[in-house]
């Protein structure tokens, strides 16, 4: 069985069969999301450590750090984000 090749739309969302609303979403959860892993694992933190500095528990932590995204909202990202420390800003492209 011979195997096709399909380019990326540029979004994984998109390509798993999201509509683009709900992918262009999606994305912006996984990137925050990875950013607050990024974060946790630049400055050697514990889950506890991190949990005080963002404001949740030690359980919100570890769901970050296992990438259970369904669990958290964009809102409650950005506010993560902004907890960390980093800055949030939204890029508009044609």
């Amino acid at each position: 069985m011979k195997k096709s090749i399909v380019a990326s739309s540029g979004n994984v969302f998109v390509d798993l069969g999201y509509s683009q609303d709900e992918a262009a979403i999606l994305q912006m959860r996984a990137d925050l999301m990875s950013d607050i892993r990024k974060f946790i694992k630049t400055k050697k933190l514990t889950q506890a450590a991190a949990a005080k500095i963002l404001g949740v528990s030690q359980s919100r932590v570890s769901d970050l750090t296992t990438g259970k995204w369904e669990k958290f909202s964009l809102e409650m990202l950005i506010t993560l984000v902004t907890k960390a420390g980093m800055h949030v800003k939204l890029k508009i492209a044609a």
